[in-house]
C-alpha cells in the first residue's frame, strides 16, 4: 500500500480589489498572515510539508522570499487557474493529499485536523472537510487525484478561487466526508478571514490578544473572545453570514 503523504497547497497573489495583499498583512509588525499559518503548518504532525503556489507576476515575487524563509517549497502559476496551481504544489511535493486553506484565513480549526486525516484515510474518501466553524476556519483534504479529476471536468470558473465549486455542484461524483466542530466553537455567524480593512482589524485585535496561546489558537478561545467583545461581531456585521460553507444533502455526506 502506497504511503500517504499529506501537503499543504497554499494558493498566494497580492492582487485584489477589496483589500491588497492579503497574505502579506501583518498580524503584528514583521509578522504576516502567511507567516502565521505557516508556522502553524509547522506545528501540524498531520502535514509533511507546505508548498506555496505563488500566482504569476511582479506583485507576487515576494512570496517567494517568505516560501523561502520558512523552509518552504514554491511553484509559479497562471494566476487565474488555482485549482492548477494547487495540483502543481501537490505534484512538486511528491504528495497523494493536498491540505487546503485560502491564505486570508490566519485562524483555523486546527483541533480537527487529526480526526479528519484519520478519516480521510480509514474511509477512502476523495475529500474530507471540517466545517460548520466560523467563516474563515475550514480546511479540506482532497486527495490529488480529486483534484486532477476536478481540473479536468469542471469549467473555468471552478478552476479559479472557487476551485471547490465542482464537487460542491456534483458531490455525488466523490467520496466526500463533513467533519462538524463541536458545539463549543460551531459558530458559522463569526468571521475570521481577512477580506475587507474590517476583517484585518479584527483579527490583530485576535492575535493581540490570544498570541501566547499558539501558532495554533484553539478555536475555543477565539469564539470566547468575539462573545466578550460584541462590538467586533458588530463592525463585521456587514460581511457575515451564515451556515456552513460545504450545505452539501445528508445522503451525499457522512458525518
Amino acid at each position: 500500500m502506497t504511503e500517504r503523504k499529506l501537503v499543504a497547497a497554499l494558493a498566494c497573489r497580492n492582487t485584489g480589489t477589496r483589500l491588497y495583499g492579503k497574505p502579506m498583512q501583518n498580524l503584528k509588525p514583521d509578522y504576516s498572515i502567511i507567516d502565521h499559518i505557516l508556522k502553524c503548518i509547522d506545528a501540524s504532525p498531520e502535514i509533511s510539508e507546505s508548498v506555496l503556489g505563488i500566482a504569476e507576476g511582479i506583485d507576487n515575487q515576494p512570496f517567494m522570499g517568505i516560501a523561502k524563509a520558512h523552509g518552504a517549497g514554491y511553484i509559479i502559476g497562471d494566476e487565474k487557474d488555482v485549482l492548477w496551481r494547487l495540483i502543481q504544489c501537490g505534484r512538486a511535493a511528491a504528495a497523494t493529499d493536498v491540505f487546503r486553506i485560502t491564505t486570508e484565513c490566519p485562524f483555523t480549526a486546527w483541533e480537527l485536523l487529526p480526526e479528519a486525516w484519520s478519516h480521510h484515510v480509514a474511509n477512502g474518501n476523495d475529500i474530507t472537510i471540517a466545517d460548520y466553524v466560523p467563516i474563515g476556519a475550514l480546511f479540506e483534504l482532497y486527495s490529488l487525484e480529486a483534484l486532477e479529476r476536478c481540473h479536468c471536468d469542471g469549467s473555468d470558473e471552478d478552476r479559479s478561487e472557487y476551485c471547490s465549486n465542482y464537487p460542491r455542484k456534483y458531490p455525488e461524483r466523490f467520496q466526500i466526508e463533513v467533519i462538524e466542530a463541536p458545539a463549543e466553537y460551531r459558530r458559522t455567524e463569526l468571521r475570521i478571514t481577512v477580506d475587507y480593512p474590517e476583517d484585518l482589524v479584527v483579527c490583530r485585535r485576535i492575535y493581540e490578544a490570544l498570541q501566547s496561546e499558539g501558532p495554533r489558537i484553539p478555536m475555543v478561545r477565539i469564539v470566547e473572545f468575539f462573545d466578550d467583545n460584541p462590538e467586533l461581531m458588530e463592525l463585521l456585521a456587514p460581511y457575515t453570514g451564515s451556515g456552513p460553507h460545504w450545505d452539501l444533502p445528508k445522503a451525499s455526506a457522512q458525518s
